[in-house]
Order: structure tokens, then C-alpha cells, then sequence
């Protein structure tokens, strides 16, 4: 039996395991998938002793370990380089040879590619669209890759501090991307905007929600999600947006992306984001 786990902390609130278990069971794969804690400081011993074990495959790593298993990998994934963060780790050896341990593990981030699947889920035009992203954290470095590989016509990072959006968008080397401070996103005129950030978990927008900001989009994407719209999807839908997204399909993609590496098999996430949808719903 193939084994995997999911490492964070917290990490009792994770979906990672019923999510895999779903693909597991549509590809024919016996598979064990747990819930591993690990203490600040130790996830990567955890994570290498974990993934010693004759029968483990891979592990999925979410908050605050990303960084930890960016640099106890070898990547050569575009997105994982530009957000200096791994959310999937895949032994490609025995991983029992500690002197030698970085050569045994491969490390990706599946975020973008998750997000990109998701908003194509969705009927949703990336090429030659203007993409306003929110947010200059982990969670926006992941996905600047993939968007710009969908043919977007522009990408935009709005974040309160512009130095910081410009270090992103720098360090990508990726030359379509603009950066604004927050306060003046009412400048840009985008058809899609991605909010990265975790203002809608407190129940509070990302940024000002102008008539002109608007003007032009849409459809508006949360990566968060919650058992009902967020107040950033609901003020877009209010002011006119025709769609609103949250990421509970991010989520599932981004585990595809990682079930798909792992076992080269493609599982089907329609059926897996319904029942999450149908599980969060009456939670």
C-alpha cells in the first residue's frame, strides 16, 4: 500500500486526506493518506523520516513548512522557484541515505497550477485577459507562473506595501507583470482579480471595491473558502461582477496536480468538489 500525509501546523482542520482518498478510490489505488503534526522547528526530520519508510511515496506540506520544504528538496519547478515554497514532496529514491537526503526528494508547488485548472473548470478565458492579483505573499508567488504560462495579456500585483509586490514581480523575471500599491487599484481596469490574501476569513475585502475597478471584470476568484460566499465575492457580485469563485476548487486541483505526480494518474475533480461543497455546506 502506497503511502502519503499531509504535514502542518495546525493540521486537524486539513481536507487533504478525504480528498485523496476520493481520487484513490476513482483510480483504483490502495493507499494510506494521514494527518501528521509537526512541531515548528521539526518538519524536516519529520518529513525524512516519513518518507525513509519502504512504502512511502510522497507528502503534501501546508502552513508554516513551505519554506522548509522548499529548502530540503531539489526543484526544478518554475512556481515552487518563484514562491521559494513546496507544497509537494516526492521520493525519487529509498530516502534512507541521510548524507545524500536533499538528492532523494523532489519538491513542487501544485497552488498555480491548481488555480489555473480551477478557473478553466469554470469556463473561465485566461488568454489575453488582465489578471489583478491581491497580495504579495506565498500564496501569490505560487501562482504568477502559471497564470503568465495560461497567455494572460497582463498581470497586476496590487499589495499594501508596493516595494514588497515589486521584489515578487522582480524576482519571477517575468516581464508582463505590473505592480500598484493597494490604494490605487481603482487605476487598473482588470477582467479577472485574484484575491491572495486571507482578508475574507476575518471577514474583511482585500481592497476597495470602486465602480471603475470593476468596470471590466468579469469575474472575481477568493482562494479562500467558507461555507458561503465570502464578503469580497458577494460586494463583487453586488456591484455587478457576473462570477464569483472562491478555492475550494483550487484546493482540489492543486491535490490532482500532486495525486497526478505522485501515481501518473488524473483523477476526476468535479466529482470530489461537489461532495466537499455538499460536506462544507452542512458543517
Amino acid at each position: 500500500m502506497k503511502k502519503f500525509a499531509v504535514f502542518g501546523n495546525p493540521i486537524e482542520q486539513s481536507l487533504s486526506p478525504t480528498i485523496h482518498q476520493m481520487f484513490a478510490q476513482q483510480c483504483d489505488e490502495a493507499i494510506s493518506y494521514e494527518k501528521i503534526l509537526a512541531p515548528e522547528g521539526g518538519f524536516i526530520a519529520k518529513a525524512r523520516s516519513f518518507l525513509s519508510q519502504p512504502d512511502a511515496v510522497g507528502c503534501n506540506v501546508t502552513m508554516p513548512f513551505k519554506l522548509d520544504a522548499f529548502n530540503m528538496a531539489v526543484v526544478d519547478d518554475q512556481a515552487a522557484k518563484d514562491a521559494k515554497a513546496v507544497n509537494t514532496l516526492m521520493k525519487v529514491s529509498n530516502g534512507s541515505n541521510e548524507t545524500n537526503a536533499k538528492n532523494n526528494i523532489k519538491g513542487f508547488n501544485t497552488d498555480g497550477i491548481g488555480l489555473v485548472n480551477d478557473l478553466l473548470n469554470n469556463h473561465i478565458e485566461l488568454k489575453n485577459k488582465r489578471v489583478l492579483l491581491i497580495g504579495a505573499g506565498g500564496a501569490a508567488r505560487g501562482v504568477i507562473s502559471p497564470l503568465i504560462e495560461a497567455s494572460i495579456a497582463q498581470l497586476t500585483i496590487a499589495n499594501r506595501t508596493k516595494e514588497k509586490a515589486q521584489q515578487v514581480a522582480d524576482e519571477t523575471g517575468h516581464s508582463n507583470i505590473e505592480v500598484v500599491a493597494l490604494e490605487d487599484v481603482s487605476n487598473v481596469r482588470p477582467h479577472i482579480i485574484i484575491n491572495s490574501t486571507a482578508a475574507s476569513l476575518d471577514g474583511e475585502l482585500p481592497c476597495a471595491m470602486s465602480l471603475s475597478l470593476l468596470e471590466e471584470c468579469d469575474v472575481v476568484y477568493d482562494m479562500v473558502y467558507k461555507n458561503s460566499p465570502t464578503v469580497f465575492m458577494r460586494e463583487a457580485r453586488s456591484q455587478g461582477v457576473p462570477k464569483s469563485l472562491d478555492g475550494l476548487g483550487m484546493l482540489v486541483e492543486q491535490a490532482a496536480a500532486a495525486f497526478t505526480i505522485w501515481t501518473s494518474k488524473q483523477p476526476d475533480t468535479n466529482a470530489v468538489v461537489t461532495k466537499l461543497r455538499e460536506l462544507i455546506e452542512n458543517s
